[in-house]
């Protein structure tokens, strides 16, 4: 696989990325419920930027930077004004293990840095790949509560927040 182009998501992005979401959907059940309107889905309330991996004309990948809750931000110890929090990140399953979700994050620190904030979000608790991969690049935990919805497996959800780390450029 060539080196996907991590690129700003344009209006002419969108069906790729609809696309891309429906196949991790079909492997993982993400999201769990399927929404009526995917692309509106993909522009959460609160979004600061979104960016899609592109093979060509199609997504590989996706990921939004939002506003961050005070609720997500108590856990930090920061307050919500100096985070953004990643949203909507998804990588389709041929394009995995490849470096694109890690590619998407560094993108969106870099972005989140130049407005002067850092990044948090939430994973499920059945997300242990992508716990890995936070882990792995020096992403700190800092909370663990129940979450407000169902998996698919019936359980109620266990979010797991975690904080990037500080980047010395």
């Amino acid at each position: 696989m060539a080196d996907p182009k991590i690129q700003p998501r344009r209006d002419e992005d969108m069906n790729a990325c609809v696309d891309a979401l429906a196949a991790v959907h079909k492997a993982d059940g993400y999201p769990v419920t399927w929404p009526s309107d995917p692309a509106r889905w993909l522009t959460p309330d609160g979004l600061l930027e979104a960016w899609a991996a592109l093979d060509g004309r199609a997504a590989l990948g996706h990921l939004a930077i939002t506003r961050t809750s005070p609720e997500l931000a108590r856990g930090t110890g920061l307050p919500a004004g100096q985070l953004a929090s990643v949203a909507r990140l998804f990588v389709t399953p041929p394009a995995r293990r490849y470096g694109v979700a890690q590619a998407l994050l560094d993108t969106a620190e870099a972005a989140a840095a130049a407005r002067g904030l850092r990044l948090v979000l939430e994973v499920e608790d059945g997300g242990k790949a992508a716990i890995s991969l936070y882990e792995r690049i020096g992403w700190r935990h800092v909370g663990t509560a129940p979450g407000d919805w169902t998996t698919v497996d019936g359980r109620t959800a266990l979010m797991h927040a975690y904080l990037a780390p500080v980047r010395i450029p």
